[in-house]
């Protein structure tokens, strides 16, 4: 027994001398971020950016009318005695107001003209009630002028027959293009090329479809350009 219980002892000492296997180390794994671009996103920040380019233009064009306006306004209040008077100011108050209210009723959305041709009627108001008939007579003619622009506007979109999908600019775009590209026939590259634009080249944009731009050019041409070929001058 105690010769049993001696062997055992030594055993237990020598296992316990014997070195200790080192721990597995499993591989380190590498992950690598894999950026994958959603083609309907990009086409959703083309359109932003476009409609941006239109508001951009649309505040620009509102404010150099406002200057003119302000400009002709005073001219206007320097001439009282002006050969306008109280009936033809009133009448041309009037229809302003009416153009105004059709083409608000005529529209699912508030036109961009109609904050403009507001702003107008309220001030043909102001100088009506100063007794100056030919201020208020010129800005009431300043509203009818925008409300047949805006009319002029609606029918040049039916006579072009507008493509599924094409939005119309508030107002047209004054663009410049950034390098060589080709005008197509529509929007698209299954289009025929219309006509190549140089560098430089100004064009006037009046619509766009997903990424597509309507334009023409100072000789007339017209056609459809990529976004990415044009800018504003």
């Amino acid at each position: 027994m105690r010769s049993c219980l001696a062997l055992l002892s030594v055993a237990a000492i020598g296992g316990a001398c014997q070195p200790q296997p080192k721990p597995l180390e499993l591989p380190r794994v590498i992950r690598d971020t894999v950026t994958v671009r959603d083609p309907d996103q990009d086409k959703r920040i083309a359109r932003l950016e476009l409609q941006a380019l239109a508001k951009d233009a649309q505040i620009e064009d509102l404010q150099a009318k406002l200057e003119e306006t302000r400009a002709e306004v005073v001219r206007a209040m320097a001439k009282l005695q002006s050969g306008a008077n109280r009936a033809q100011a009133a009448s041309a108050m009037a229809e302003a107001e009416v153009a105004l209210q059709t083409m608000k009723s005529g529209s699912q959305e508030e036109p961009p003209e109609a904050a403009e041709i507001t702003r107008f009627v309220r001030l043909a108001a102001t100088e009506f009630n100063k007794a100056n008939y030919g201020g208020a007579l010129y800005l009431a003619n300043q509203a009818k002028t925008l409300a047949s622009l805006y009319r002029g506007r609606l029918s040049a979109g039916a006579r072009e027959n507008a493509r599924p999908g094409e939005t119309p600019f508030a107002v047209p775009l004054k663009l410049v293009t950034t390098t060589r590209g080709n005008v197509r026939g529509g929007p698209g590259t299954g289009f025929p090329i219309v006509f190549a634009a140089d560098s430089g080249t100004t064009l006037t944009g009046f619509s766009y479809a997903d990424e597509w731009i309507r334009i023409s050019d100072d000789t007339g041409r017209g056609g459809w350009i990529f976004r990415t070929l044009v800018a504003r001058p």
